[in-house]
C-alpha cells in the first residue's frame, strides 16, 4: 500500500533501524515509546488489522517468535514482557498495518487503559 508507513518501513523506503528482519518480519524502536523497551513487530506484506488474517494464515506465529526473540535479547526473559495488538479505532489501533508492540523494562500495570 502507498501511503502506509509501515509497508514503507518494510521495503526500506524510509531508512530505519531494524532490530529482527527475516523474509516476512521486521521489526523496529517504536519512536514514542511507552516502556524502556518498546519494538514494533510488523509483517512485510501489508496487513491492515488482526480482521483480515486467516485461518491457515501463519503470519501470527511468525510475529509472535520474532517477539519472543527481541526479549529475550533484550533480557526481558527473565522479568517478563507485555505484547500486545490493537484492532481497529476503538481498541486504540493508530496505523493500519497490523504490528505488535513489545514492551517491556518496567512492570505492567492492568488494567492496561
Amino acid at each position: 500500500m502507498s501511503d502506509c508507513i509501515f509497508c514503507k518501513i518494510a521495503g526500506g523506503d524510509i531508512p530505519t533501524e531494524l532490530l529482527y528482519e527475516s523474509e516476512d518480519v521486521v521489526a523496529f524502536n517504536d519512536l514514542d515509546p511507552q516502556a524502556p523497551v518498546h519494538v514494533l513487530i510488523i509483517p512485510r506484506r501489508h496487513i491492515s488489522s488482526l480482521l483480515e488474517i486467516g485461518e491457515t494464515d501463519a503470519i501470527l506465529a511468525e510475529l509472535q517468535s520474532a517477539a519472543i526473540e527481541i526479549a529475550r535479547q533484550r533480557g526481558l526473559g527473565e522479568t517478563g514482557f507485555r505484547l500486545v495488538t490493537n484492532c481497529l479505532e476503538d481498541g486504540g489501533q493508530a496505523v493500519f498495518h497490523l504490528h505488535l508492540h513489545l514492551l517491556g523494562g518496567r512492570r505492567m500495570g492492568w488494567p492496561p487503559g
